[in-house]
């Protein structure tokens, strides 16, 4: 599958059937003139994520972000390849620094994959529940989601009249040398839906669109995992 367009600026440009399997959902968000890339892949397949970029008829100079939604390789793998190639800023919270940061190799989960972690210098540190970054004309507000493990964010934009959601995975899974929290994750999966959004980008199964199934995807994992406990 090649890299596509979701709708308007907005695009995947990576994941299990566009790039590599072990790859989380890789996307891209197009702010007019200044591009902000949404999680970075396993890393093996850094370069093709810029080669993607090109494919879409877009320029990879101009991304100014790359955002990690939490410290798991599988989606800061590429960080240091492309933060190296496009002199981009990476963004993350600051709970999730000893994993993206590579203090603590053990939280990216690289042992699980069998790789080699690259450890990359995070410049724009998120420490509030929410925060916003200018992307060209939009404003990308960052939600302080833990749960899966206790940095995550969920960013989210308006425009075109849409509201679009990256919540990287909802799903879970949970464990505790993560510092996983449940009863964090369902409060932050009741903030995704006060957000009642239109697209959701998800980390490992793709787009959902419109509300509705959104509503029904984030709603069935929570009660899955109620039923578990």
């Amino acid at each position: 599958m090649k890299p596509f367009k979701i709708c308007d600026g907005l695009y995947q440009i990576g994941g299990p059937e566009i790039t590599a399997p072990e790859d989380c959902c890789v996307y891209l968000l197009d702010g007019g003139g200044e591009l902000a890339i949404i999680d970075a892949g396993l890393g093996r397949s850094a370069p093709e994520l810029i080669g993607n970029i090109k494919k879409l008829a877009l320029d990879p100079a101009s991304v100014k972000y790359l955002v990690a939604t939490h410290g798991h390789i599988d989606h800061t793998g590429g960080l240091a390849y492309l933060k190296e190639k496009l002199q981009a800023k990476v963004v993350a919270h600051e709970h999730e620094l000893p994993a993206v940061e590579g203090k603590n190799v053990s939280l990216t989960a690289a042992s699980y994959y069998g790789v080699k972690y690259r450890p990359v210098a995070v410049d724009v540190v998120l420490r509030g529940e929410e925060e916003t970054l200018d992307l060209g004309g939009l404003k990308l507000v960052f939600l302080h989601t833990p749960g899966h493990t206790p940095g995550g964010i969920s960013p989210y934009v308006d425009f075109g009249g849409k509201r679009i959601l990256f919540g990287q995975d909802i799903h879970g899974p949970f464990h505790p040398a993560w510092g996983s929290d449940l009863a964090a994750w369902e409060q932050s999966m009741r903030r995704l839906l006060a957000l009642k959004p239109d697209i959701l980008c998800e980390g490992h199964f793709g787009i959902y669109q419109p509300y509705e199934k959104v509503k029904r995807y984030i709603e069935g994992y929570l009660q899955r995992y109620r039923e578990k406990a």
